[in-house]
């Protein structure tokens, strides 16, 4: 008999969907995805999760799940073949909310200058916020041999990547400049990995009655 399929709906280049699909994938479950475009969400997805982001996990239990990390470790408590949630759970949780907090908002006043015109962390001031704490993460990786928490990649990784992955890619060129050795090496071996470039596939958005193809379980 066959496992129970999930359903996913995500969007390719949002970073929360990003993390959600690298759990998803992990924990090598079988999830179907249907390829969402922000500006036109679809209204199944809408009654499922009024918020209106991405992810949104409807289990085949009937549970929706829609918040990002939730679905990380939803699906890592379903399998968890790295034992990505038992690395230091402290450190984790302090790494994740800082990235989710005080980085993100430097992240999108930098990004996004347009958008936070009125705002007082000016996009020099905001790419200056976001670069000490990627130094602070430049230390961390050094120290513990590669990786965030411990020298394998676990939970904190994974979680925080694809936002270090926007930043970087927002001005590759100073990005590369800046003395980040770690890093910058941390990030390339993320961006790299089969388990990235897995659930980075292109799909065409998705319409009631279209394909709903497999997201990749990880080897």
């Amino acid at each position: 008999m066959s496992a129970p399929e999930h359903l996913l709906y995500t969007f390719r280049r949002c970073p929360y969907a990003m993390r959600g699909r690298m759990g998803l994938s992990m924990a090598g479950l079988p999830v179907r995805l249907r390829e969402v475009v922000l500006r036109d969400k679809p209204a199944d997805m809408l009654a499922a999760s009024p918020k209106g982001t991405v992810p949104v996990l409807l289990t085949a239990s009937g549970e929706i799940v829609d918040e990002s990390l939730d679905v990380l470790r939803w699906a890592l408590a379903q399998n968890d073949p790295e034992g990505w949630m038992t690395a230091d759970p402290e450190t984790t949780d302090m790494l994740i909310s800082r990235n989710d907090g005080p980085f993100k908002r430097a992240l999108d006043r930098y990004k996004y200058p347009n958008r936070y015109s009125d705002e007082d962390l000016a996009p020099g001031a905001a790419r200056a916020a976001g670069l000490e704490i990627l130094q602070d993460l430049n230390a961390r990786i050094e120290a513990q041999g590669g990786q965030l928490v411990r020298p394998t990649r676990s939970l904190a990784d994974i979680a925080i990547f694809p936002f270090i992955r926007q930043f970087a890619h927002t001005d590759m060129d100073w990005f590369l400049a800046q003395d980040l050795p770690a890093l910058q090496a941390w990030l390339d071996g993320h961006k790299q990995s089969a388990l990235f470039t897995g659930v980075m596939a292109k799909y065409p958005q998705w319409a009631p009655g279209g394909d709903e193809p497999f997201l990749p379980a990880a080897a």
